[in-house]
């Protein structure tokens, strides 16, 4: 060959190289290879699907809201979900189109599907907050054995200590306060008091008095009656599986002889004429409404479905027609265990899709929402606005504190709260900032300020100044070495998933069966509900999520 031509051809071969590595260059994985397109504080706009309704959000047009665009540029525009993304997820995955950012209630369906970027990169380089914040717990965002990609970055609280039970039968201060302060320890406490009282009192301002209502609706189920199977006998929640803190095998949680007992009480008390008969028919806005009608005595629910109704409970003057926090077990044997610490939560929360055309930008903007400066603006507000520093110290003036308490906008109108701390981690509860001081206002001094002179009163009589001092503390349990075994990651479409949703169907039918069929039937039922589980595949589900958690403490324990 010519020496013109070997040149020739090797300046071919050249480009043809070129090529070749440009177009595996532009193919690549977007997490391995993050895009960037605009200069940091160039204003942009981030799609936003987040799996959770949020009434409050106040399309960054509050002061908070502008505030954080004017420092990054910022601007969200999401679309909210009440399904929990349940069928919105999948018609993201079949059409292959996604927005920037997705926050979602376990990821799996979005990871197999190649929605998300690794974010393990962007973290190491951009995120310095984040980093901080989350420290050695970072190793709990690897999402498997084989894969040690982070895809998802939990928006759950850091150092979290509650100043509210996240679970409780949630008792009216009257029913207590009346009866002289029984002891309100078990199920035939609860059962007792609320017997008495209804004797005592049919009617309530003109209506029927409700003894017990149970929150059915959906989901809501799930995390109110079917989870007081837990809380009842001495576990914390798992989602539908019980774990033994020992071996860590997992058991569906219903299949526990203990929890059998929770639902005959159940039963029990609608064969007394003591449970709402409507309660396995009315939806959200029905139950919300009789809790916000002082008619009820009693229901079971974790600390946030009841908001609304103490709120307005509290709006329309009925004090007494509030709600109390009680530790209520099967039996005296049994601890509550609803303080009890899972360590940092992982599964659910945020993750930055292939279609976000600047990832750099998105975790940038995500690392300023979980920088100090940033929490304490969400939880304290604007300085000179919404709060004060006085001698170096962060003081609410008691007129926004008014405004915090007693207005229902409040949030939305201010951008303080979740709003925008729903995107990323953020600080719990208790926990420290550089200064010393709490990063949110719920220290216990203001949650005992924020108390009514009736729930004072009530505690008081009870030996106590806040419902967790009621409650055995964190202190008294391990942290959970597997997380909350809800959020792990179980894969899309498999067998296991499959096999979830089948007998969480059966769960949906059986369970309320049982709680209304008469007393004498009841164990018929129940066997019936097992049976039924056990043709679904029960056992073979139990073996394929234990080896799960077990891998995932393996994981974390790396």
């Amino acid at each position: 060959m010519k020496p013109l031509n070997k040149l020739f051809s090797f300046l071919v071969f050249a480009v043809l190289m070129t090529v070749m590595v440009a177009c595996k260059d532009s193919s690549e994985d977007a997490s391995t290879k993050p895009k960037q397109t605009s200069d940091e504080g160039t204003p942009i706009t981030f799609t936003v699907f987040d799996s959770d309704a949020n009434n409050d959000w106040e399309n960054m047009e509050s002061p908070i809201g502008k505030k954080i665009t004017e420092d990054t540029g910022v601007t969200l525009d999401p679309e909210f979900d009440i399904d929990g993304g349940q069928t919105k997820i999948p018609l993201m995955v079949a059409s292959g189109e996604y927005p920037d950012l997705i926050t979602s209630k376990g990821a799996s369906q979005l990871v197999e599907a190649g929605a998300l970027i690794d974010l393990a990169p962007l973290i190491e380089e951009h995120a310095p907050n984040i980093k901080k914040m989350l420290g050695d717990e970072i190793d709990r965002l690897k999402w498997s054995k084989e894969d040690p990609s982070i895809y998802v970055l939990p928006n759950t609280a850091i150092d979290h200590q509650p100043m509210t039970p996240g679970f409780a039968a949630l008792v009216q201060h009257d029913v207590v306060r009346e009866l002289g302060y029984p002891e309100m320890k078990t199920l035939e406490d609860l059962e007792n008091a609320l017997r008495e009282y209804y004797k005592r009192h049919p009617e309530i301002d003109g209506q029927p008095t409700i003894p017990l209502t149970l929150q059915t609706d959906g989901w809501r189920f799930q995390a109110s009656t079917l989870n007081s199977g837990f809380m009842f006998t001495g576990a914390s929640d798992d989602g539908e599986y019980y774990i033994d803190p020992e071996t860590y095998e997992a058991t569906l949680h219903y299949r526990r002889p203990e929890e059998k007992e929770v639902f005959k009480w159940y039963n029990h008390m609608n064969a007394e004429g003591l449970l709402d008969p409507e309660s396995f028919v009315q939806k959200e806005d029905q139950w919300l409404a009789k809790m916000s009608s002082g008619r009820v005595l009693a229901t079971i629910a974790p600390d946030y479905m009841i908001y609304d109704a103490q709120n307005a409970l509290r709006d329309a003057g009925k004090l007494e027609r509030m709600y109390g926090f009680y530790p209520i077990t099967l039996s005296e044997e049994f601890k509550h265990h609803a303080y009890q610490s899972n360590g940092f939560q992982v599964g659910w929360g945020i993750g930055i899709t292939v279609d976000c055309e600047d990832p750099v930008r998105a975790i940038k903007f995500l690392d300023y929402l979980v920088s100090e400066e940033t929490q304490i603006m969400l939880n304290w507000g604007i300085e000179g606005v919404h709060h004060e520093v006085v001698d170096g110290k962060r003081v609410i003036p008691e007129e926004e504190w008014e405004k915090r308490r007693n207005d229902k906008d409040y949030l939305k109108k201010t951008g303080i709260g979740y709003n925008f701390q729903r995107f990323a981690p953020r600080y719990g509860d208790g926990a420290l900032d550089s200064t010393g001081q709490t990063f949110t206002v719920n220290t216990r001094e203001l949650a005992i300020e924020g108390l009514t002179d009736v729930e004072k009163e009530v505690l008081k009589n009870y030996g106590v100044e806040l419902w967790k001092d009621l409650y055995p503390s964190a202190d008294d349990f391990p942290v959970k070495p597997w997380g909350a075994a809800y959020n792990l990651a179980i894969p899309a479409g498999s067998k296991l998933e499959v096999a979830n949703q089948r007998m969480l169907d059966i769960t949906f039918k059986r369970i309320p069966e049982a709680i209304l069929a008469d007393p004498n039937e009841f164990d018929d039922v129940w066997k019936k509900y097992m049976d039924d589980l056990d043709k679904a595949g029960v056992e073979e589900a139990e073996e394929e999520f234990s080896k799960i958690v077990k891998d995932t403490v393996e994981l974390w324990s790396e």
